[in-house]
């Protein structure tokens, strides 16, 4: 099957109930993409399947075929880290930083839907995706910088 991921065209061998999150790290090759519960309850494999944030552990790679698949490396544009990354590094946001790759892929999605979100916004964007190091303050300010980032022209 092929998947279109961060923009290149890959051609796997892959049964199609695989789950999207091991053709990305096994087969494509790209490993941001964490494995943290395997049941979409964590978020730490969170990737944009045509702009929508879902789970990669328990999505089936046939579901995948046909569309576009953004994952943590793609996320930058051009070489230019996209706002949430450069508010993630800003503020240190990351503390083991296992959880991040997810937490950034929701909080793009988020900002591309809602580009001034309300903290109600980000809460419901953000409550899927589990870090156990608990640096929920930290996310919830750099999703905001992002925000303001996003208003002033970054990208």
């Amino acid at each position: 099957m092929k998947l279109l991921v961060n923009g290149t065209a890959h051609e796997i061998d892959a049964p199609a109930d695989m789950p999207l999150l091991w053709a990305i790290r096994d087969l494509v090759g790209l490993t941001g993409t964490k494995f943290g519960c395997g049941i979409s309850m964590c978020g730490a494999c969170t990737v944009h399947l045509d702009g929508a944030p879902v789970r990669s552990c328990s999505l089936p790679v046939s579901v995948a075929q046909g569309k576009s698949i953004t994952t943590i490396e793609g996320l930058a544009n051009g070489g230019v880290d996209h706002a949430v990354q450069q508010a993630w590094q800003q503020l240190n946001v990351p503390q083991c930083g296992y959880c991040q790759a997810g937490q950034l892929m929701s909080a793009a999605a988020l900002l591309a839907k809602h580009p001034h979100p309300t903290d109600a916004d980000i809460d419901t964007a953000m409550a899927g995706n589990l870090c156990r190091c608990g640096t929920y303050v930290r996310i919830r300010q750099a999703v905001k910088l992002a925000a303001e980032m996003v208003a002033g022209g970054a990208k």
